[in-house]
């Protein structure tokens, strides 16, 4: 599960990365599940898509390597991620 912050800037909250259909960008970041809600953060989609990148890595390393996770800082000064045009 990835931790996003609502759009008030005050709330954060976990969502799981499973559930998530899609993200775009409307300026505001808006997270689709696959049960029809909509969730408006503030964090950009490359971030997002970050968060849930590292997520699953360190699933990954608990799984194939038996070692316990250890969550990693994603640099501020990261690439962003790229994003598929929108056709």
């Amino acid at each position: 599960m990835v931790l996003v912050t609502r759009i008030n800037k005050v709330e954060q909250f976990y969502v799981n990365e499973d559930m998530i259909e899609f993200i775009e960008e409307t300026p505001d970041t808006v997270i689709s599940l696959n049960t029809g809600k909509k969730i408006v953060v503030m964090e950009r989609a490359e971030t997002v898509i970050a968060k849930i990148r590292e997520q699953r890595i360190m699933v990954h390393h608990a799984i194939v390597d038996g070692s316990p996770p250890v969550k990693r800082e994603i640099p501020t000064d990261a690439a962003p991620a790229r994003l598929a045009p929108k056709t």
